[in-house]
């Protein structure tokens, strides 16, 4: 893929993801408005489908919404809400460990800045970028496992881990799609450029991918 091609690309991401459900998260923060549960979504996220994480933030939420509630409950009733997302006992003793740093630090508050966002315990750049972006509406390029492998598969980068992703991302992607990118590559790496055997024969920007590491496709 050309540099130049990004634009083209994101703009036939942007029709055809309209097709799909919004990530998890994305949808958390569509219905809410509450970086804090945008917070603790994304937390649940890691290493966990989608629609398991979808389940369990309802049914968090339902019993605590703010961290302040949260600091209420014992981590076992955390831990029956959020199972069966992955790790779900170490994330429930990180969810308690971050609404106790959000009182005594933040005022309950979640921050709004990358680096103060990764003081949390238990939160990672991605989840990091992904509360800045969502939560907040600011600048940020999350990075999970979809926009690392799929920005290598086409081309646009040439990156070894999620970091160094991120780093020539930030160097080389428009600004004006950093907020975006995320989401439109989940989507699409959920429902059509799979990690194996990939749906190529269906992908309307086929023709920008140099479907680098793809050895067999649909």
């Amino acid at each position: 893929m050309k540099d130049s091609d990004i634009h083209d690309v994101i703009r036939i991401l942007q029709k055809e993801v309209k097709k799909w459900e919004a990530p998890a998260v994305t949808r958390v923060a569509e219905k809410t408005k509450d970086p804090f549960k945008v917070l603790i979504s994304c937390v649940l996220s890691l290493r966990t489908k989608d629609s398991t994480t979808a389940e369990a933030s309802h049914r968090l939420f339902s019993i605590a919404g703010t961290p302040d509630d949260m600091l209420k409950i014992s981590a076992v009733r955390i831990e029956k809400a959020i199972f069966p997302v992955g790790f779900y006992r170490t994330k429930a003793r990180n969810i308690i460990e971050i609404c106790k740093s959000l009182k005594d630090h933040y005022n309950s508050i979640v921050p709004d800045s990358i680096d103060e966002l990764l003081k949390l315990k238990g939160v990672g750049r991605k989840t990091a970028n992904l509360v800045v972006t969502v939560g907040y509406d600011k600048d940020g390029i999350c990075v999970d496992t979809h926009v690392h492998r799929i920005s290598n598969r086409w081309g646009y980068i040439k990156t070894k881990t999620p970091e160094k992703t991120e780093e020539a991302l930030r160097s080389k992607l428009p600004r004006k799609y950093w907020k975006i990118y995320n989401d439109l590559l989940v989507s699409y790496g959920q429902n059509l450029c799979k990690p194996v055997s990939p749906l190529c024969s269906q992908c309307k920007i086929s023709e920008y991918c140099n479907r680098i590491g793809v050895r067999l496709s649909r």
